[in-house]
């Protein structure tokens, strides 16, 4: 008896109960539905010590792949999420460091399903100072007429600071070029100056020089020209021979 009642008219009561299902998936709220998305974040490394540099520029990409409610998944982007590594306990003799999950902070409602890489390779350097010369860069020449008696540099030295590797006993750090090919009198003139290596930092809070140029007019340079119009008009006819 039950058996009958159950399969009479069996096509209608699945077609029922498949648009019962089809129903229920388009009425329940959207707040109450998970979805998943992935987004790539950048791992930020903090608390670097004061006596050691980073190398070179780190790969720091996190590929995340994060659960939550739909609509709170839609207004997640990767500036909602933040992920720092430590280094305050960082050596120059280790270059992989583990990324743990508690690094990651993420909004509230927000589930991390997992992540990649589990490792960042840093490469550190000891930190070195070193005192270095600065030298103008001059370009061209003075006109005709002129020299280039004496270049003035302030400050003469300055203090660079960078990775011990990177850092060479010779180096010396250059100022933007100065022109000198128009210059007929002396000056001064404010220039930047230039690193050797673009891994180093000045150890100055105003990066500039001041170059004094002194420029002077050759000896005979004025006179040369009427002198020799003198010894023109000083010749007789009578005293020329043919």
């Amino acid at each position: 008896m039950i058996k009958e009642l159950l399969l009479r008219n069996w096509q209608l009561k699945l077609l029922a109960l498949f648009l019962a299902f089809v129903l229920w998936i388009i009425l329940i709220p959207e707040e109450k539905t998970f979805a998943e998305k992935n987004l790539s974040i950048n791992l930020e490394l903090v608390n670097i010590p004061a006596d050691v540099e980073v190398l070179e520029p780190p790969d720091t990409t996190l590929n995340l792949r994060i659960r939550a409610r739909k609509r709170l998944l839609n207004e997640i982007k990767p500036e909602s999420i933040t992920a720092r590594l430590d280094m305050s306990r960082a050596s120059i003799y280790q270059q992989e460091y583990l990324i743990d999950p508690n690094m990651i902070k993420v909004p509230a409602g927000v589930e991390i399903v997992n992540y990649n890489p589990a490792y960042v390779h840093v490469k550190l350097d000891r930190t070195k100072k070193l005192e270095m010369e600065v030298v103008p860069t001059i370009i061209g020449r003075v006109p005709e007429g002129y020299r280039l008696v004496k270049t003035e540099v302030s400050p003469a030295r300055v203090m660079v600071a960078g990775p011990e590797s990177k850092i060479r006993p010779k180096d010396r750090v250059i100022t933007s070029p100065i022109d000198v090919s128009t210059l007929t009198a002396s000056t001064i003139i404010d220039v930047d100056l230039i690193l050797p290596r673009p891994e180093l930092r000045l150890l100055t809070p105003y990066p500039r020089a001041r170059v004094t140029l002194v420029i002077e007019k050759t000896e005979g340079a004025s006179s040369s020209g009427s002198g020799s119009k003198r010894a023109a008009r000083n010749v007789r006819p009578e005293q020329s021979h043919f």
